[in-house]
């Protein structure tokens, strides 16, 4: 059985999927995912679009459809007794059905652990109680787990071997009806609802200012393709050269010159195409005055937290505004030893995000779980 909420974790649960076939070409796969779950063989007892939100007001408005799906996981593992469970992130919802895995004796695999070390620590004892083992997929998490005396390995990113071959930079503007040689922006509001409606409105109305300051500059927008059009209004209305492509991120990304991002795994994946970006973020009034008092860092974005400094600008809550979004975003475009920093930065990120095989090596530790074995190995 696999778990997981939104477009991120689908992604990682379709490519550990895969893995796990080639490993194992009998094996069945069930659980709550989207798309790419299913295409890697799995049949979905739910699917997560329309679960997946940030926030802790936000989360309140899905809890009942939330309920009911994991009452649905519980029901199907009662009868079918999976041989393990794979967590993947999103666990608000992940940490509960682990618990109630690990009450039935099905072990439990906590792939893409939760930023435990960010905010709410105390759910590491929750997950001593339930995990049979964690998949870390950055590095300095090793230590958080060992030092609980968690089982942990680093199994290194899956991204790393995510990132397609993209067409060459005048082939694939063209095909937008933009110019190759102007200054290109990437423009990333968010993979989920609510961030791109937090976002859209305030990244227009930078993109309008950059434009004033940028002779050329274009934009494109990577857009989810489960998200309504109504959503990027505020972008498609901006009145600057932009397009808006939908489940391309990895094209968007290899053929700009500079990327605005929501925090998330976008930043990450920015990362690995080695280009500079602004990361932003807002959150609602009222989660982000709650959930500030747990947070444990001062660096949001994963490449920041991954270099151990900070590399890229981040514009959060308040500091999220069309200025600031577009002064910082001008610079890398104007200033080139400043972009070829960042970028020499983004490479070194790159490298500790593990060698190829992320998903193979946690297929082969999902199966030692699933088989009663729990030899450890490193990437």
């Amino acid at each position: 059985m696999i778990s997981c909420g939104e477009a991120s974790g689908d992604l990682y649960a379709g490519a550990l999927a895969d893995a796990l076939r080639r490993r194992e070409p009998g094996c069945r796969l069930i659980g709550f995912g989207g798309p790419r779950l299913e295409r890697a063989g799995a049949s979905l007892t739910g699917d997560y679009r329309g679960l997946a939100v940030t926030g802790l007001t936000e989360a309140l408005r899905v809890l009942p459809r939330s309920y009911a799906m994991y009452r649905r996981l519980v029901a199907q593992a009662r009868d079918v007794r999976p041989d393990v469970l794979v967590a993947i992130d999103f666990p608000d919802f992940n940490f509960r059905l682990a618990s109630a895995m690990r009450r039935l004796g099905v072990p439990v695999v906590y792939y893409i652990s939760p930023q435990l070390w960010a905010w709410r620590q105390g759910r590491i004892h929750a997950m001593k109680r339930f995990a049979a083992r964690v998949l870390v997929i950055f590095p300095f998490e090793v230590e958080i787990y060992e030092r609980a005396g968690i089982p942990v390995e680093f199994v290194g990113h899956p991204l790393v071997d995510l990132i397609p071959p993209s067409p060459p930079r005048g082939a694939f503007l063209g095909s937008l009806g933009l110019s190759p040689t102007a200054p290109t922006v990437a423009l990333l509001p968010g993979s989920r609802p609510n961030e791109v409606a937090a976002t859209a409105a305030t990244l227009g109305d930078a993109a309008r200012l950059l434009a004033e300051r940028v002779p050329g500059v274009q934009f494109v927008v990577a857009r989810a393709p489960h998200l309504s059009d109504a959503l990027f209004a505020p972008l498609a209305g901006a009145g600057i050269p932009l397009a808006i492509t939908a489940d391309r991120t990895d094209d968007v990304l290899e053929n700009a010159d500079v990327v605005v991002t929501a925090s998330g795994t976008a930043t990450v994946q920015t990362a690995l195409h080695g280009k500079p970006m602004v990361i932003v973020y807002r959150l609602s009034p009222v989660t982000y005055r709650l959930g500030r008092r747990f947070v444990r860092v001062n660096t949001f974005g994963m490449a920041n937290l991954v270099a151990g400094r900070t590399i890229v600008p981040e514009l959060i809550q308040d500091g999220f505004t069309p200025d600031r979004v577009a002064a910082e975003t001008a610079r890398f475009l104007t200033d080139e030893t400043y972009a070829a920093a960042t970028r020499a930065a983004l490479a070194e990120v790159k490298a500790r995000l593990g060698a190829p095989g992320a998903s193979e090596r946690a297929a082969d530790a999902v199966l030692r779980v699933a088989q009663g074995r729990n030899n450890t190995v490193r990437a």
